[in-house]
C-alpha cells in the first residue's frame, strides 16, 4: 500500500487529536486484570489496537466494539498469547504482567515491533523475578510461574516505559507493597495508573521516579477514556510549521507537549497554548536548532524523524542526537532521496538546510519515519509516493482525511 502526496502544501484549519496509542495499548492489557466488564471510550482506529484486540480475543477474552467504544470481559481462564500475534507488535508483551498476577503462570514468545533498535525485555523479567516469579527462557519463549506474587523494591537500570507498566500491573494483585524506583515518567504511565486506580488498585507516585503499589485482592470493572496522543499532536504541530501553515490542534494536553513546543518556538514558530488546544503558526524562515532525544520530560524519540524532515528547510545547520534508540535514523536515506543534505555519524545527524525538498518515490521503514516522509512530501515540489505505508496506520488514526481537511493533496 502506498500514499501519494503532491506538494508543496500550506496546511490551514483545525484538526482533532485521537486517543493516545501508547496509552491505550497498556490499558487494553490492564483490562485483563478484572473479571468484570471494562469499557474504554474513544478507541482510535489504528492497526496496533486491532492487533492487540485480536491477541486478547484469541486468548479467550470477550471483546465487543461499537463505533469507537470497547467492551472487554474475561470469561474464566485466559489462554497464553499466540506466537504469530505477539511477534507483530512489541506492546503485546504487556499482557505478561496481568496474566502472571491473575493466573500465576504465563508462557509468551519474545515480542516483535518496529526495527528501530534493541529494546530488551530484561527489565520486565527482572521486575517479575523480584516479585517472586520463577523465569525460564526456552526456544524463543518466556515462561513465568508464581504461586503468589510478593511485593518488593524494584530498581530499573533504565526508566523503561514498558517495564514500568508491566511491573506496575503485576504488582497490583501482589501480596504486600511494591516500589518501582527509577520508574519512567511518561504521561502514559500516569494514565495507566489512573485507569488501574479506578478499578480499585492502590498506586501512588505515577509520574514521579518512585511508584508505590499496594497490592489488592481483586480489581473491578471501569468505564475509562484514555488521554490524547501527544505524538500525533506533535506531528501535526511540526507539519504545520514545516508547511508554513496555521492550524488549531484540538483535544490536546499542552503540558504533555512542552518539549515539542519549546523546540518549535526556538525554530521561530508561533505557538499559542490554550486550555485543550494549541494554535500553531509557521514562519517563512526556520531557524536551526539542536535536539537531543531523552526520556520524558525530555524531547521524545518518537518526534525525532518528523523534526528532521522539518529542519531540512532551516536556514543553517541543525544537529539531532538520538540517545534513546541506536537504530533510529532509518528515514535518513529516504530524505536524501528527496534532496535533503544530512550527514550521520553514530547517533548524531547534521541537517544542512536547503531551499526546498524535491518529490521522490520513498519507503516508510517504521511508524515515525513514515510520518516524517508524509511531512516531507507535503513540503516537496511535485508528486511523492510513500511505500510501506502500513507502518503509518499503526499509530495515526484517519491521517489521510485529517490532512486532506487541512488542505493537503494526499491520497
Amino acid at each position: 500500500m502506498a500514499i501519494k502526496i503532491t506538494g508543496p502544501t500550506i496546511l490551514r484549519g483545525e484538526v482533532e487529536v485521537s486517543s493516545s496509542k501508547n496509552a491505550i495499548l497498556p490499558i487494553l492489557a490492564g483490562s485483563l486484570l478484572s473479571n468484570d466488564e471494562v469499557i474504554i471510550n474513544k478507541v482510535p482506529d489504528i492497526n496496533d489496537v486491532d492487533v492487540i484486540l485480536e491477541l486478547i480475543m484469541d486468548m479467550g477474552v470477550k471483546v465487543e466494539k461499537k463505533d469507537n467504544k470497547l467492551s472487554i470481559k474475561c470469561l474464566g481462564k485466559i489462554n497464553n498469547p499466540s506466537y504469530e500475534l505477539v511477534r507483530q507488535i512489541r506492546a503485546s508483551f504487556l499482557v505478561m504482567g496481568p496474566l502472571l498476577a491473575k493466573q500465576g503462570i504465563v508462557k509468551i514468545s519474545l515480542p516483535g515491533g518496529c526495527a528501530i533498535g534493541t529494546r530488551p525485555i530484561d527489565l520486565h523479567l527482572k521486575g517479575f523475578a523480584a516479585l517472586g516469579a520463577d523465569i525460564q527462557l526456552s526456544g524463543g519463549n518466556v515462561v513465568a510461574k508464581a504461586g503468589e506474587l510478593i511485593g518488593n523494591h524494584i530498581y530499573l537500570d533504565f526508566p523503561s516505559v514498558g517495564a514500568t507498566e508491566n511491573i506496575m500491573m503485576a504488582a497490583t494483585l501482589a501480596q504486600g507493597t511494591s516500589y518501582i524506583e527509577n520508574a519512567a515518567l511518561e504521561p502514559e504511565i500516569v494514565d495507566l495508573a489512573n485507569f488501574l486506580n479506578l478499578m480499585g488498585a492502590k498506586i501512588t507516585g505515577a509520574g514521579s521516579n518512585v511508584i508505590k503499589i499496594e497490592g489488592v485482592k481483586e480489581l473491578k470493572g471501569v468505564n475509562y477514556t484514555p488521554i490524547p496522543d501527544r505524538i500525533e499532536a506533535g506531528t501535526y504541530m511540526v507539519a504545520t510549521a514545516a508547511t508554513r501553515g496555521e492550524v488549531i490542534i484540538k483535544n490536546v494536553i499542552p503540558e504533555h507537549l512542552k518539549a515539542i513546543s519549546a523546540k518549535l518556538i526556538e525554530s521561530g514558530t508561533i505557538i499559542d497554548e490554550q486550555d485543550k488546544q494549541i494554535l500553531v503558526k509557521g514562519r517563512n524562515v526556520v531557524k536551526p536548532v539542536y535536539i537531543k532525544t531523552l526520556p520524558y520530560p525530555g524531547f521524545p524519540t518518537d518526534m525525532q524523524a518528523q523534526f528532521m524532515a522539518y529542519l531540512c528547510s532551516a536556514k543553517g545547520s541543525s544537529v539531532i542526537t538520538e540517545s534513546v534508540f541506536e537504530n533510529r535514523f532509518m528515514h535518513v536515506p529516504e530524505l536524501l532521496r528527496m534532496g535533503a543534505e544530512i550527514k550521520t555519524e553514530g547517533r548524531t545527524a547534521i541537517i544542512k538546510g536547503i531551499p526546498t525538498l524535491t518529490s521522490a518515490n520513498v519507503k516508510a521503514t517504521d511508524l515515525r519515519a513514515g510520518a516524517a516522509l508524509v511531512l516531507a512530501g507535503m513540503v516537496a515540489e511535485g508528486e511523492s509516493i510513500i511505500n510501506n505505508s502500513h507502518h503509518i496506520y499503526r499509530g495515526y488514526e484517519n491521517i489521510i482525511n485529517k490532512l486532506k481537511n487541512l488542505g493537503a493533496h494526499i491520497e
